[in-house]
């Protein structure tokens, strides 16, 4: 089986004030965070084939300003339930990805976004990479992972950290 590839994003800076925490935009610094961030996955030859994004309004946004400036053009699937999700929640919707998609994005929120890139980790990737999530996930931070089974298999320990970016414009 080819490598597969999971990024995990949490969503870029918000605004403080909406009338619903579902309905917070992204602030001005999320937006040129957001591009940053699809910048640098894009220098690293990322490419979106799956996306499996948070229907709330600054995750769908993250995914609209990533995704641009990263040069992908897949449609993501938004998921209402995404939003409050736990992490084995997350691999639950990450196990009916299409088993033809090689690299799958995931945006959502914190801390399951922190948990599930600490959880997949199978302990043998990039230590540099690996000590920056085991502390935090700030907003726009972005986990690439390689991931050796199906998506129908995965689990915890079941990927390799190969790099971790916050994307700061």
């Amino acid at each position: 089986m080819a490598p597969r590839t999971l990024v995990v994003v949490r969503h870029c800076k918000a605004e403080r004030q909406a009338p619903t925490d579902f309905e917070r935009r992204l602030s001005d610094r999320g937006r040129a965070d957001g591009t940053a961030l699809g910048s640098w996955l894009a220098e690293q030859g990322v490419h979106a084939d799956a996306a499996l994004v948070s229907a709330a309004q600054r995750t769908d946004e993250t995914w609209d300003v990533v995704s641009a400036a990263a040069g992908w053009t897949c449609r993501p699937r938004l998921s209402r339930t995404l939003y409050l999700a736990d992490e084995d929640g997350v691999l639950t919707q990450l196990r009916e990805v299409d088993e033809d998609a090689r690299t799958v994005v995931v945006v959502g929120h914190n801390p399951t976004m922190h948990a599930l890139a600490v959880w997949l980790d199978d302990g043998d990737g990039d230590a540099e990479a690996r000590a920056a999530i085991a502390s935090s996930y700030p907003t726009s931070a972005a986990t690439v992972l390689d991931v050796n089974v199906a998506w129908a298999d995965l689990a915890p320990g079941a990927a390799t950290v190969r790099a971790v970016h916050v994307g700061r414009g």
